[in-house]
């Protein structure tokens, strides 16, 4: 995959997903990547209000939003130190 300079690559998990239905499923995605109800309802082709109840029921069964980002996209350190500690990887 090509590189693009500022591009964060992360992966969004829902951990005890198998708890919830596929409804709730969906409304839980689509407003853990930050969609509006209204959106969410319109999308899928539901009144605000049950997007509503159904966000609600899933929250009360318990899951949990796990978000991965590749440690090398913090820049927890300078570029030039991320390329000595690749290189330290790679001896």
């Amino acid at each position: 995959m090509e590189k693009v300079p500022g591009l964060v690559i992360m992966k969004i998990e829902i951990r005890g997903v198998e708890k919830l239905s596929f409804r709730e499923r969906q409304v839980v995605t689509l407003k853990e990547m930050g969609y509006s109800t209204n959106r969410i309802a319109k999308q899928l082709g539901l009144s605000a209000s049950t997007v509503n109840t159904l966000y609600s029921r899933a929250r009360t069964k318990g899951y949990e939003v796990v978000i991965i980002i590749p440690g090398h996209n913090l820049a927890l350190f300078g570029v030039d130190d991320e390329n000595e500690a690749e290189g330290e990887n790679k001896a």
